[in-house]
């Protein structure tokens, strides 16, 4: 078999639920060595947020967990103690990469202290994601998933459009905030390892969750300096259609703003007598008058399928999508022919399904070589690599080091 991308490069991970460990596993599924550091007895936070096989709450079986830890070696250490700090640092001397995602007032405490840390291994690359940096009159605030979206200005921009004043803004589903920043966080790691090929030094990373967040506005920033106005999602869209509509079995997205992909639209709706009045003459005035043409739309989508009116749309150059849901998505295709889904085989939950390959490499293999460990599963092989015995590890564990 080929060698695979990462093979060899070794990361060490700790922090709790999403950030730090999505940064990991992008690497470790492409071949890098990571050992995983959780807390003693309780684990990573990730342990207790679902789902769980039959809904029943279980640390070994959280499906969250079990996704963002392919591939990596499990460890348990108090990084508050001293011992703790000393296999640490001794874990470290050999690492290449330290990711976290601790929260900037604990990271003193728990010795992710950059000056210091170089000190051990002068060509540790060091990654820290925090919710707002390292710097600035916010680094020390706290944030969750919710408040990170809000800080990087997606929620204002998410949600009901013209008519929903009176609804609240809303977050994407799920901790999309830590997947973003473990995205930004696993590049980052990658460039500053490819810079010391050229350097021989190591440096510190500094990953802003709202930066992260406030990177993918699009085209947000612009519109006040060019056009004097605020992106919003109560804005009424300047042509149309481009908007969801209902079919009776599902959603689908509909863009025909162009004149052509509107002809083709009306042809595959057998050209409505409605769709010669002037109002809606062009997709500026279609546009301006979509509170009355999207009635008009909705009355006759709601009675066709959604694959039907997609295969016809398609074969007149309608640009139109599904919305997928979750059942959509397992039973795709197209996904499935791409063997995108992989199956792991845990000692806990056994054979499970999960997104798989997200890059397919024509000479390194991506493969899931091991599934999620279980808590402190590999605490004799990494430990005893490091020289302890089986009754130091035993006596680390006794004193809750381990």
């Amino acid at each position: 078999m080929a060698e695979r991308a990462l093979e060899g490069v070794r990361i060490v991970e700790c922090g709790q639920n999403v950030a730090a460990a999505y940064a990991a596993k992008l690497m470790a599924d492409m071949g890098a060595d990571v050992v995983k550091i959780e807390e003693p007895g309780r684990g990573d936070l990730a342990r207790q947020r679902g789902p769980y096989p039959g809904h029943i709450p279980h640390p070994e079986k959280s499906g969250l967990f079990l996704y963002l830890n392919t591939n990596k070696q499990g460890v348990t250490l108090d990084l508050r103690q001293a011992a703790g700090q000393d296999l640490f640092h001794r874990l470290l001397k050999d690492a290449d990469a330290l990711i976290h995602d601790y929260h900037p007032a604990e990271m003193a405490s728990l010795g992710l202290d950059y000056s210091a840390l170089e000190k051990v291994n002068p060509l540790l690359v060091m990654t820290s994601i925090t919710p707002f940096g390292l710097s600035g009159p916010r680094m020390n605030d706290q944030a969750t998933d919710l408040t990170s979206w809000s800080a990087g200005g997606i929620t204002y921009l998410n949600g009901g459009g013209p008519g929903t004043e009176e609804m609240p803004p809303l977050k994407p589903f799920g901790q999309q905030a830590g997947y973003q920043a473990g995205v930004n966080a696993s590049i980052a790691t990658l460039g500053a390892l490819f810079a010391r090929l050229s350097t021989n030094e190591g440096q510190h990373i500094d990953i802003s969750t709202q930066e992260c967040l406030a990177s993918i506005l699009e085209f947000t920033f612009e519109l006040y300096p060019y056009m004097g106005i605020f992106a919003s999602r109560l804005g009424q869209k300047p042509i149309q259609p481009l908007d969801f509509l209902e079919c009776k079995d599902g959603w689908i997205f509909l863009c025909c703003v162009e004149e052509h992909q509107w002809k083709g639209f009306l042809d595959v709706m057998d050209n409505p007598e409605w769709a010669g009045e002037a109002i809606f003459a062009d997709r500026v005035n279609r546009g301006a008058n979509w509170d009355a043409l999207k009635p008009l739309l909705q009355d006759w989508i709601q009675e066709q399928s959604v694959k039907d009116l997609y295969d016809k749309a398609q074969a007149k150059r309608v640009p139109i999508a599904p919305v997928s849901s979750m059942g959509d998505l397992f039973n795709n295709a197209h996904l499935k022919a791409r063997g995108f889904f992989a199956t792991i085989v845990h000692p806990e939950t056994g054979p499970l399904q999960y997104p798989g390959e997200i890059y397919k490499f024509s000479e390194s293999p991506w493969a899931i070589r091991r599934p999620a460990p279980l808590l402190g599963q590999h605490n004799a092989e990494v430990y005893g690599r490091l020289g302890l015995s089986q009754a130091e590890i035993e006596n680390l564990k006794s004193r809750g080091v381990l």
